[in-house]
Protein backbone atom coordinates (compact mmCIF):
# COMPACT_ATOMS: atom_id res chain seq x y z
CA UNK A 1 0.00 0.00 0.00
CA UNK A 2 2.83 2.51 0.81
CA UNK A 3 4.73 2.05 -2.49
CA UNK A 4 1.26 2.36 -4.28
CA UNK A 5 0.81 5.91 -2.57
CA UNK A 6 4.51 6.39 -3.30
CA UNK A 7 4.45 5.55 -6.69
CA UNK A 8 1.25 8.20 -7.26
CA UNK A 9 2.93 11.03 -5.93
CA UNK A 10 6.00 10.37 -7.98
CA UNK A 11 4.13 10.10 -11.15
CA UNK A 12 2.17 13.60 -9.70
CA UNK A 13 5.55 15.22 -9.46
CA UNK A 14 6.68 13.86 -13.04
CA UNK A 15 3.44 15.00 -14.91
CA UNK A 16 3.63 17.09 -17.41
CA UNK A 17 0.92 19.37 -15.59
CA UNK A 18 3.27 19.82 -12.74
CA UNK A 19 6.35 20.20 -14.93
CA UNK A 20 4.65 23.44 -16.04
CA UNK A 21 3.78 24.87 -12.65
CA UNK A 22 8.14 26.16 -12.69
CA UNK A 23 7.79 27.63 -16.27
CA UNK A 24 5.21 29.78 -15.63
CA UNK A 25 7.43 32.30 -13.49
CA UNK A 26 9.64 33.03 -16.33
CA UNK A 27 7.05 33.28 -18.89
CA UNK A 28 5.51 35.79 -16.43
CA UNK A 29 8.78 37.56 -15.79
CA UNK A 30 9.36 38.09 -19.74
CA UNK A 31 5.90 39.52 -19.71
CA UNK A 32 6.01 41.92 -17.48
CA UNK A 33 9.72 42.76 -18.45
CA UNK A 34 8.61 43.69 -22.39
CA UNK A 35 7.55 46.88 -21.67
CA UNK A 36 10.77 48.41 -20.01
CA UNK A 37 12.66 46.06 -22.45
CA UNK A 38 11.13 47.88 -25.04
CA UNK A 39 11.86 51.14 -23.62
CA UNK A 40 15.51 50.41 -23.52
CA UNK A 41 16.45 52.20 -26.65
CA UNK A 42 14.79 55.12 -26.14
CA UNK A 43 16.24 55.47 -22.19
CA UNK A 44 19.76 54.80 -23.62
CA UNK A 45 19.30 57.71 -25.93
CA UNK A 46 17.49 60.16 -23.53
CA UNK A 47 20.39 59.60 -21.36
CA UNK A 48 23.41 59.68 -23.47
CA UNK A 49 21.70 62.69 -24.93
CA UNK A 50 21.43 64.27 -21.06
CA UNK A 51 24.50 62.97 -19.46
CA UNK A 52 27.30 63.05 -21.82
CA UNK A 53 26.65 66.89 -22.53
CA UNK A 54 26.62 67.08 -18.74
CA UNK A 55 29.99 65.01 -18.31
CA UNK A 56 31.44 67.29 -20.24
CA UNK A 57 30.43 70.59 -19.33
CA UNK A 58 31.52 69.34 -15.79
CA UNK A 59 35.06 68.56 -17.07
CA UNK A 60 35.31 71.91 -18.90
CA UNK A 61 34.41 74.14 -15.95
CA UNK A 62 37.59 72.33 -14.90
CA UNK A 63 39.45 74.47 -17.39
CA UNK A 64 41.02 77.42 -18.23
CA UNK A 65 39.01 77.05 -22.13
CA UNK A 66 38.80 80.44 -24.24
CA UNK A 67 38.90 81.20 -27.60
CA UNK A 68 42.35 80.38 -27.86
CA UNK A 69 41.56 76.64 -27.44
CA UNK A 70 38.44 76.00 -29.51
CA UNK A 71 39.64 73.66 -31.66
CA UNK A 72 41.23 71.53 -29.56
CA UNK A 73 39.68 72.27 -26.14
CA UNK A 74 40.97 68.76 -24.91
CA UNK A 75 44.89 70.90 -24.92
CA UNK A 76 43.25 73.59 -22.47
CA UNK A 77 45.17 74.27 -19.25
CA UNK A 78 43.89 72.94 -15.98
CA UNK A 79 42.24 75.45 -14.10
CA UNK A 80 40.68 73.39 -11.26
CA UNK A 81 38.46 75.36 -9.26
CA UNK A 82 39.56 78.79 -10.37
CA UNK A 83 36.32 79.43 -12.48
CA UNK A 84 34.18 78.68 -9.76
CA UNK A 85 36.50 80.72 -7.33
CA UNK A 86 35.54 83.31 -9.67
CA UNK A 87 32.06 83.23 -10.11
CA UNK A 88 31.30 83.31 -6.71
CA UNK A 89 33.59 86.06 -5.68
CA UNK A 90 31.00 88.57 -5.39
CA UNK A 91 33.62 91.58 -4.99
CA UNK A 92 34.97 90.68 -8.29
CA UNK A 93 33.03 92.42 -11.51
CA UNK A 94 32.37 88.79 -12.51
CA UNK A 95 30.77 87.27 -9.50
CA UNK A 96 28.86 90.87 -8.66
CA UNK A 97 27.26 90.28 -12.34
CA UNK A 98 26.73 86.75 -11.96
CA UNK A 99 25.06 87.91 -8.67
CA UNK A 100 23.00 90.45 -9.57
CA UNK A 101 21.37 88.15 -12.43
CA UNK A 102 20.92 85.61 -9.89
CA UNK A 103 18.69 87.94 -7.73
CA UNK A 104 16.52 89.38 -11.00
CA UNK A 105 16.38 85.68 -12.11
CA UNK A 106 14.84 84.77 -8.31
CA UNK A 107 12.79 87.67 -8.19
CA UNK A 108 11.09 86.88 -12.07
CA UNK A 109 10.81 82.85 -11.40
CA UNK A 110 8.66 84.08 -7.69
CA UNK A 111 6.67 86.19 -9.66
CA UNK A 112 5.89 84.45 -12.92
CA UNK A 113 5.07 80.61 -10.89
CA UNK A 114 3.08 82.86 -8.56
CA UNK A 115 1.12 84.45 -11.72
CA UNK A 116 0.70 81.10 -13.77
CA UNK A 117 -0.26 79.33 -10.76
CA UNK A 118 -2.92 81.87 -9.61
CA UNK A 119 -4.44 82.54 -13.24
CA UNK A 120 -4.48 78.76 -14.06
CA UNK A 121 -6.29 78.00 -10.77
CA UNK A 122 -8.72 80.53 -11.34
CA UNK A 123 -9.37 80.09 -14.88
CA UNK A 124 -9.93 76.24 -13.77
CA UNK A 125 -12.13 76.54 -11.12
CA UNK A 126 -14.40 79.48 -13.89
CA UNK A 127 -14.56 76.54 -16.20
CA UNK A 128 -16.33 73.69 -14.04
CA UNK A 129 -19.40 74.38 -14.29
CA UNK A 130 -21.27 73.67 -17.62
CA UNK A 131 -22.12 76.76 -19.52
CA UNK A 132 -22.30 77.73 -23.34
CA UNK A 133 -19.39 78.20 -25.12
CA UNK A 134 -17.24 75.98 -22.39
CA UNK A 135 -15.67 74.01 -24.42
CA UNK A 136 -14.17 77.23 -26.73
CA UNK A 137 -13.14 78.86 -24.14
CA UNK A 138 -10.91 76.07 -22.94
CA UNK A 139 -9.41 75.85 -26.29
CA UNK A 140 -8.82 79.45 -26.67
CA UNK A 141 -7.42 79.24 -23.15
CA UNK A 142 -4.82 76.17 -24.58
CA UNK A 143 -3.77 78.52 -27.70
CA UNK A 144 -0.51 80.36 -25.81
CA UNK A 145 1.02 77.12 -24.90
CA UNK A 146 0.07 75.30 -27.83
CA UNK A 147 1.89 77.78 -29.96
CA UNK A 148 5.53 77.52 -31.19
CA UNK A 149 7.64 79.46 -27.88
CA UNK A 150 9.57 81.98 -30.87
CA UNK A 151 6.24 82.98 -32.67
CA UNK A 152 4.61 83.83 -29.63
CA UNK A 153 7.39 85.79 -28.56
CA UNK A 154 8.21 87.41 -32.20
CA UNK A 155 4.81 88.37 -31.77
CA UNK A 156 5.26 90.27 -28.66
CA UNK A 157 8.29 92.34 -29.72
CA UNK A 158 6.39 93.53 -32.47
CA UNK A 159 3.82 94.54 -30.14
CA UNK A 160 6.50 96.09 -27.61
CA UNK A 161 7.75 98.29 -30.62
CA UNK A 162 8.29 101.68 -29.24
CA UNK A 163 6.64 103.80 -31.81
CA UNK A 164 3.97 101.34 -33.68
CA UNK A 165 3.60 98.86 -31.02
CA UNK A 166 0.19 97.78 -29.82
CA UNK A 167 0.63 98.22 -26.26
CA UNK A 168 1.88 101.56 -26.38
CA UNK A 169 -0.61 102.37 -28.46
CA UNK A 170 -3.59 101.20 -26.19
CA UNK A 171 -2.01 102.43 -22.94
CA UNK A 172 -0.90 105.79 -24.45
CA UNK A 173 -3.25 106.16 -27.31
CA UNK A 174 -6.29 104.96 -26.35
CA UNK A 175 -6.31 105.26 -22.32
CA UNK A 176 -4.10 107.88 -22.06
CA UNK A 177 -1.86 105.48 -18.52
CA UNK A 178 0.91 107.30 -19.81
CA UNK A 179 2.28 110.89 -20.61
CA UNK A 180 4.84 108.83 -23.45
CA UNK A 181 4.99 106.21 -25.15
CA UNK A 182 7.43 103.86 -22.74
CA UNK A 183 10.19 101.89 -24.23
CA UNK A 184 9.66 98.49 -22.93
CA UNK A 185 12.44 96.76 -24.55
CA UNK A 186 15.06 98.14 -22.74
CA UNK A 187 15.59 99.90 -19.35
CA UNK A 188 13.77 98.67 -16.04
CA UNK A 189 10.36 98.39 -18.04
CA UNK A 190 12.09 95.11 -19.82
CA UNK A 191 11.94 93.07 -16.64
CA UNK A 192 8.01 93.60 -17.06
CA UNK A 193 7.57 92.57 -20.26
CA UNK A 194 9.53 90.07 -19.58
CA UNK A 195 7.17 89.05 -16.92
CA UNK A 196 4.18 89.72 -19.03
CA UNK A 197 5.56 87.39 -22.06
CA UNK A 198 6.43 84.60 -19.23
CA UNK A 199 2.76 84.63 -17.64
CA UNK A 200 1.14 84.65 -20.57
CA UNK A 201 2.83 81.82 -22.09
CA UNK A 202 3.06 79.46 -18.75
CA UNK A 203 -0.64 80.12 -17.08
CA UNK A 204 -2.12 77.72 -19.68
CA UNK A 205 0.03 74.61 -18.72
CA UNK A 206 -1.27 75.68 -14.87
CA UNK A 207 -5.11 75.70 -16.21
CA UNK A 208 -4.70 72.38 -17.67
CA UNK A 209 -2.82 70.77 -14.97
CA UNK A 210 -5.09 71.81 -12.32
CA UNK A 211 -7.94 71.83 -14.45
CA UNK A 212 -7.42 67.82 -14.80
CA UNK A 213 -6.71 67.92 -11.18
CA UNK A 214 -10.26 69.15 -10.69
CA UNK A 215 -12.06 66.05 -12.19
CA UNK A 216 -10.96 63.98 -9.43
CA UNK A 217 -12.85 66.13 -6.67
CA UNK A 218 -16.30 64.38 -5.97
CA UNK A 219 -19.15 66.95 -7.06
CA UNK A 220 -21.18 65.76 -3.97
CA UNK A 221 -18.66 67.22 -1.98
CA UNK A 222 -19.97 70.77 -3.24
CA UNK A 223 -23.15 69.69 -2.51
CA UNK A 224 -23.09 68.86 0.83
CA UNK A 225 -21.23 71.68 1.57
CA UNK A 226 -23.55 73.86 -0.39
CA UNK A 227 -26.19 72.25 1.83
CA UNK A 228 -24.58 73.41 4.82
CA UNK A 229 -24.01 76.79 3.90
CA UNK A 230 -21.02 77.26 2.83
CA UNK A 231 -20.56 80.14 0.52
CA UNK A 232 -17.97 79.92 -2.97
CA UNK A 233 -14.94 80.93 -1.10
CA UNK A 234 -15.17 78.82 1.21
CA UNK A 235 -15.88 75.95 -0.88
CA UNK A 236 -12.69 76.62 -2.78
CA UNK A 237 -10.65 76.94 0.68
CA UNK A 238 -12.00 74.03 1.80
CA UNK A 239 -13.31 71.74 -0.70
CA UNK A 240 -10.60 72.94 -3.71
CA UNK A 241 -7.72 74.34 -2.47
CA UNK A 242 -6.44 70.68 0.14
CA UNK A 243 -8.19 68.28 -2.91
CA UNK A 244 -5.51 69.97 -5.21
CA UNK A 245 -2.65 70.21 -2.80
CA UNK A 246 -0.41 67.15 -4.66
CA UNK A 247 -1.35 68.54 -7.89
CA UNK A 248 -0.27 71.96 -6.95
CA UNK A 249 3.32 70.69 -5.35
CA UNK A 250 3.82 69.15 -8.63
CA UNK A 251 2.47 71.68 -10.15
CA UNK A 252 4.27 74.60 -8.77
CA UNK A 253 8.29 72.65 -9.22
CA UNK A 254 7.68 72.06 -12.44
CA UNK A 255 6.89 75.69 -13.02
CA UNK A 256 9.83 76.99 -10.72
CA UNK A 257 12.11 74.52 -12.86
CA UNK A 258 10.69 75.70 -16.60
CA UNK A 259 11.11 79.02 -15.74
CA UNK A 260 14.28 79.44 -13.22
CA UNK A 261 15.63 77.78 -16.97
CA UNK A 262 14.36 79.29 -19.15
CA UNK A 263 16.57 80.90 -21.68
CA UNK A 264 14.32 80.66 -25.36
CA UNK A 265 11.98 83.80 -23.81
CA UNK A 266 14.56 86.21 -23.07
CA UNK A 267 16.64 85.91 -25.93
CA UNK A 268 14.11 85.84 -28.34
CA UNK A 269 12.68 88.76 -26.56
CA UNK A 270 16.19 90.83 -26.62
CA UNK A 271 18.59 89.16 -28.30
CA UNK A 272 21.97 88.17 -27.12
CA UNK A 273 22.45 91.30 -25.01
CA UNK A 274 20.03 91.22 -22.20
CA UNK A 275 19.08 94.75 -20.72
CA UNK A 276 20.32 94.55 -16.86
CA UNK A 277 16.85 94.41 -15.74
CA UNK A 278 16.04 91.59 -17.15
CA UNK A 279 19.65 89.40 -17.43
CA UNK A 280 18.54 86.17 -16.51
CA UNK A 281 21.00 82.99 -15.00
CA UNK A 282 20.13 81.17 -18.92
CA UNK A 283 21.36 84.53 -20.83
CA UNK A 284 24.00 85.37 -18.42
CA UNK A 285 25.74 81.85 -19.08
CA UNK A 286 25.31 82.50 -22.68
CA UNK A 287 26.58 85.68 -22.93
CA UNK A 288 29.63 84.76 -20.57
CA UNK A 289 30.43 81.40 -22.47
CA UNK A 290 29.53 82.49 -26.33
CA UNK A 291 30.05 86.37 -26.60
CA UNK A 292 33.32 87.09 -24.12
CA UNK A 293 34.32 83.49 -25.18
CA UNK A 294 34.83 81.95 -21.56
CA UNK A 295 33.41 78.76 -21.99
CA UNK A 296 35.21 77.32 -18.98
CA UNK A 297 33.71 80.26 -16.85
CA UNK A 298 30.47 79.76 -18.48
CA UNK A 299 30.13 75.93 -17.65
CA UNK A 300 31.33 76.50 -13.85
CA UNK A 301 28.32 79.04 -13.86
CA UNK A 302 26.21 76.13 -15.37
CA UNK A 303 27.56 73.36 -12.89
CA UNK A 304 26.53 75.66 -10.02
CA UNK A 305 23.16 76.57 -11.49
CA UNK A 306 22.37 72.78 -11.68
CA UNK A 307 23.53 72.29 -8.07
CA UNK A 308 21.48 75.13 -6.99
CA UNK A 309 18.32 73.55 -8.22
CA UNK A 310 19.14 70.25 -7.18
CA UNK A 311 19.09 71.87 -3.57
CA UNK A 312 16.21 73.62 -3.86
CA UNK A 313 14.47 70.51 -5.58
CA UNK A 314 15.47 68.01 -2.64
CA UNK A 315 14.50 70.71 0.13
CA UNK A 316 11.31 71.35 -1.45
CA UNK A 317 10.18 67.70 -1.69
CA UNK A 318 11.52 67.04 1.75
CA UNK A 319 9.46 69.66 3.17
CA UNK A 320 6.45 68.30 1.12
CA UNK A 321 6.68 64.87 1.65
CA UNK A 322 6.84 66.15 5.16
CA UNK A 323 3.83 67.87 4.83
CA UNK A 324 2.03 64.94 3.61
CA UNK A 325 2.65 62.49 5.83
CA UNK A 326 0.61 63.08 8.49
CA UNK A 327 -2.63 63.22 6.15
CA UNK A 328 -1.29 59.67 4.50
CA UNK A 329 -0.82 58.73 8.14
Amino acid sequence: MTTTVTERTTVRKDSPDAADGPRRRPGRIRRIGLPYLLLLPALILELLVHLVPMVIGIVMSFKELTQFFIRDWGAAPWAGLDNYAMSVDFNAPVGEALLHSFLVTVAFTLLSVGLCWLIGTAAAISMQDTFRGRGLLRALFLVPYALPVYAAVITWVFMFQHDNGLVNHVLHDQLHLTDTPSFWLIGDNSFYALLTVSVWKGWPFAFLIVMAGLQNIPRELYEAAALDGAGVWQQIRRITLPSLSAVNQVLVLVLFLWTFNDFNTPYVLFGKAAPEAADLVSVHIYQASFVTWNFGAGSAMSVLLLLFLLAVTGVYLAVTSRGRRPADA
